[in-house]
């Protein structure tokens, strides 16, 4: 799409990056910052909301407490400790987690305030064991540069991350403590991103900063970007969970279209006169007591189950409106019967007939609802009474909402790029101080130790690469553009004795071109640079390497260089296999000997590619070439 139509709408994006840090300890207990299978010790926990200071209570903290689910939780000894079972009060707020974000806020221009506290902000999905979240504001009101403008950064936050979940139904939910309390550097933008392909960028660049420092874990689910999106005319919707950073462009655009459709129906509803006013819900398991749907027979005959109805008056064909690709506006509206009311989905007359509904169960549908065919339109729910009245209600309260646009919610993006429905949005009462730890006070001390490791800007690094390390300008941009650029550094400071730069440069581009969602590992690509320094294969092999990685990920380095062949040969084997390809030969390098090192070179590296350094090759082709030519 071009921007002249994001503009016409007022598209507005803000960015929330969050980065785990790769510190030895977590934010506040001396457990290490590594995930672990164990599960050593089980517990179960319920969570209820509290009133904030000014007695409110947080509309998404109401809203996970009403699911009444039970959290399970399972503790590794060695990775979790009381602090995260919370029956510990917390540590000293970890040092080193505090400098590397301090660090990043002044590379981002950021006022830091000289005293920083930690406050609790309420979270009861059961992520976390005590129903709260730590976080500390570190600083604000600073900016990056874009090539389409700059972009203001309001806010950066140093917390710890959420406990890992494992399984969910709808009455319990497990989570692994492993995770729970890794520290978390969480930066948020202003609004002032107008297009997907800024986004990307702008994301790009924060995740870079942080990566920079030395100090940022590598990996699926260390890096995650949340995103708010409006247009004008409607409410701001913020988008959690989008774990690579290829998605965003993708979500934003599906989130852009979605919300232009709901407003295109909020026109049509207005255009039909549309007020829904009062909820009403109708039992109407009798019409299906002898139906072919295999859902609701399946829930037929059991004890306070049944099928209930409700009649959205006016809404005929606007369920069957797609609002995202493969999403219908129904699709909205069974998410949100999920969410409330912990049901499967709905059926609604706008795809009726189907699913084994027959045309004669939806005529009497509309009689014992007194609705009209031809304007309104019917959803149902089976299940069992209490849940699906829930789900109906919340389906009734969400195409009430239509009627005025689009509203405030909490979505999550799907793997697809498009996204769904998870809980309302989070208001301002749900913030309050952590009593537990006294305010930090940032000495000068700390900012110097925080300037030592802060990252370097894109033009200082730029000139490095091609002063110092002897990349070429496209290269050296490449890495530059890289999200392994901090990796390129460790390992140029670690080989740069033994290996060409360009070549751990080569290596880096190409692993992240064939490999962008980082299946393989950074300590593999690292053991590939090593096993070149070492002679141990060839750097023509390493795209070999890398190509068969791509597809066995989980595949042993040196079993994979077995089973290519591209174990390094000596240079007796080498002048072996020259000589033999020479007397193969002989007849065409007397006839043409202009293109003698051409016929030889081209049958030697045949046998040899990725086993021996081709420079090497051609140095011995041409002395025994020589010699044979003389004579």
């Amino acid at each position: 799409m071009s921007s002249d139509i994001y503009a016409k709408h007022g598209l507005r994006i803000g960015l929330e990056i969050h980065v785990q840090l790769d510190t030895k300890h977590k934010l506040f207990c001396n457990c290490p910052t590594m995930l672990s299978e164990d599960n050593e010790d089980v517990f179960e926990r319920e969570l209820r909301p509290a009133r904030s200071e000014l007695k409110e209570v947080d509309v998404a903290a109401m809203f996970e407490w009403k699911r009444g689910r039970r959290f399970e939780y399972y503790a590794s000894r060695d990775y979790s400790c009381l602090v995260e079972a919370d029956e510990e009060p917390p540590h000293e707020v970890n040092r080193e987690a505090l400098v590397t974000a301090l660090a990043v806020a002044r590379a981002l221009n950021m006022y830091v305030p000289d005293r920083i506290y930690v406050m609790r902000k309420i979270v009861l999905d059961g992520s976390n064991t005590s129903g709260f979240q730590r976080t500390m504001l570190v600083a604000l009101n600073g900016y990056i540069d874009d090539e389409e403008g700059r972009v203001g950064i309001q806010t950066l936050c140093l917390e710890e991350d959420a406990a890992r979940k494992v399984v969910e139904d709808v009455n319990k939910v497990t989570y692994r403590l492993d995770r729970l309390g890794i520290p978390l550097i969480e930066i948020a933008t202003a609004p002032d991103i107008k297009n997907p392909k800024q986004a990307w960028r702008v994301a790009y660049k924060l995740g870079q900063l942080v990566r920079l420092t030395g100090k940022a874990k590598r990996g699926l689910g260390t890096i995650r970007q949340d995103l708010n999106v409006s247009i004008r005319g409607g409410g701001k919707v913020e988008i959690k969970g989008v774990q690579h950073i290829s998605l965003i462009p993708i979500v934003i655009e599906n989130e852009f279209m979605r919300q232009i459709k709901l407003l295109e129906i909020r026109d049509e509803l207005a255009k039909r006169g549309v007020s829904l006013d009062k909820f009403e819900v109708a039992n109407v398991t009798d019409i299906f007591k002898n139906t072919k749907c295999k859902v609701i027979a399946r829930i037929m005959g059991k004890q306070g189950y049944g099928v209930f109805a409700i009649n959205l008056k006016g809404f005929k064909g606007i369920l069957g409106i797609e609002v995202q690709p493969g999403r219908r506006f129904g699709t909205e509206l069974s998410d949100y019967a999920k969410a409330w009311g912990g049901v499967g989905g709905i059926f609604h007359t706008d795809e009726l007939p189907g699913y084994g509904i027959s045309d004669e169960e939806v005529k009497e549908l509309y009689i014992k609802m007194n609705a009209d065919p031809s304007r309104d339109c019917i959803v149902i729910v089976a299940d069992e009474e209490e849940r699906a009245v829930k789900a109906l209600e919340a389906v009734f309260e969400r195409a009430r909402s239509a009627i005025y646009g689009v509203p405030e919610e909490t979505r999550v993006a799907n793997e697809d790029g498009t996204t769904r429905y998870a809980r309302p949005r989070p208001g301002q009462a749900r913030m309050y101080p952590e009593t537990d730890i006294p305010p930090i006070y940032i000495t000068k001390e700390i900012i110097e130790e925080a300037d030592r490791i802060k990252p370097e800007s894109y033009d200082a690094k730029l000139k490095k690469f091609i002063e110092t390390y002897g990349l070429s300008r496209s290269l050296a941009e490449q890495v530059l553009n890289d999200l392994r650029l901090d990796l390129f550094e460790k390992i140029v400071d670690k080989y740069r004795d033994k290996i060409s730069p360009s070549v751990i440069a080569s290596t880096i581009v190409l692993a992240s071109s064939l490999d962008p969602h980082e299946k393989i590992a950074d300590n593999v690509i690292e053991e590939i640079i090593n096993y070149v320094a070492q002679g141990r294969v060839a750097k023509e092999a390493i795209p070999n390497i890398l190509e068969t990685l791509v597809k066995k990920p989980d595949a042993q380095l040196s079993r994979v260089i077995d089973e290519l062949g591209l174990t390094t040969i000596s240079i007796d084997e080498l002048e072996s296999i020259i000589d033999e390809i020479i007397q193969i030969n002989i007849d065409s390098i007397k006839a043409k000997p202009s293109k003698a090192f051409n016929i030889v070179m081209g049958e030697v590296m045949k046998k040899v590619r990725g086993r021996i350094d081709g420079t090497v090759v051609a140095e011995h082709v041409k002395r025994k070439l020589n010699t044979i030519i003389k004579s």
